[in-house]
């Protein structure tokens, strides 16, 4: 069960905005005035665990990369610092990355695990059981 707000399957016949912003966006033109840095992110609700996994490669966890969790919401930076090379051209992406994620109800936000290998940071989040938050309000006449 995917809780992310959008979710496109691999092979999916539309491309994410980024990519269609990068095919049509000449190296070095409009780039750095629309830079689109977007962590890619699957999720997945099972076995009494929240998972979300980012696709962050290139970077050093320990002094590049910050999750945090509050009021409900996890927030995932990163920053990847610019390595250039005078005779080249280079499609990464540079700079800072942010992607905030709204956790289901019943996440335990004290019990969060995060760990990062080889380009992708796993995060787990506990649940309890959700109990239904829909509460039924009563209407009173007006004159």
């Amino acid at each position: 069960m995917s809780l992310l707000p959008v979710h496109r399957s691999h092979g999916s016949l539309l491309p994410d905005f980024t990519d269609l912003w990068n095919a049509f966006t000449p190296v070095g033109t409009l780039t750095p005035m629309f830079n689109f840095h977007t962590i890619r992110l699957e999720d997945a609700l099972d076995d009494g665990h929240y998972t979300v996994r980012a696709e962050i490669p290139g970077i050093d966890p320990a002094e590049d990369l910050e999750v945090t969790v509050a009021d409900g919401h996890l927030t995932i930076r990163a920053e990847r610092s610019v390595q250039k090379e005078e005779n080249g051209r280079s499609e990464f992406g540079y700079g800072s990355f942010v992607r905030t994620v709204a956790l289901p109800p019943g996440a335990v936000e004290d019990g969060v695990d995060a760990e990062y290998a080889k380009g992708i940071l796993t995060v787990t989040v506990p649940m309890t059981e959700a109990k239904p938050t829909a509460k039924k309000i009563e209407v009173k006449a007006g004159e």
